[in-house]
């Protein structure tokens, strides 16, 4: 049971990283703009069931605000003014969920949002859950802004962007998801007073 409740916590943080995965993997200098208009039907279309149903969650409302305003300067701004975006396209929207998520702990931490419809209702003030939605929203912001720092230094150095940009990343994102999976089960186990194992 906690391997499935682990499954669906990732796969429900998955859709929502989804679109910003999307833009980051398309966009490059010649298709920022492209990778934009991805991102805002992607935000779209995977959030739409949510949205129907009233739940706005901070990160999903974000991602449809921040492709929707990329893909209008797209549209009526001359490529000039926004060689800025071309060049920084990634590290911006790194930042953004970045400070999403860190800005979310003085709120509801927006893994919070996620866990609630894989948990109970009378487990959503205790302790353990709120501690543990912490921490997972304390670690995903810090995975991006990481990914913001390293594709800050992509765009100011000649060598190794392939580094910065993807390999350390991804291997960030991985950590991440392993990470997501796993700690709520163990601090559960914990509070329970079970050993935990490695």
């Amino acid at each position: 049971m906690a391997q499935a409740n682990s499954g669906r916590r990732t796969g429900n943080l998955f859709f929502a990283f989804a679109p910003w995965i999307i833009f980051a993997v398309i966009a490059s200098p010649s298709t920022w703009e492209y990778a934009a208009l991805a991102g805002l039907v992607a935000a779209v279309v995977l959030n739409l069931p949510d949205l129907r149903r009233g739940s706005f969650k901070v990160l999903e409302v974000t991602g449809i605000v921040f492709f929707a305003v990329l893909s209008v300067l797209a549209l009526f701004l001359d490529t000039q003014d926004l060689s800025w975006v071309e060049r920084y396209a990634q590290v911006l929207s790194s930042s953004v969920v970045a400070l999403v998520a860190l800005g979310s702990l003085a709120f509801v931490p927006f893994t919070e949002q996620y866990a609630r419809e894989t948990t109970p209702r009378e487990v959503w003030g205790s302790p353990v859950f709120r501690q543990v939605n912490r921490v997972l929203t304390l670690v995903w912001g810090g995975v991006f802004a990481a990914t913001a720092l390293l594709g800050l230094v992509a765009v100011h150095t000649s060598s190794g962007a392939d580094w910065y940009n993807w390999i350390i990343p991804v291997v960030l994102l991985v950590l991440a998801v392993r990470f997501t999976e796993r700690y709520p089960d163990r601090v559960r186990e914990r509070a329970r007073g079970v050993p935990v194992g490695r």
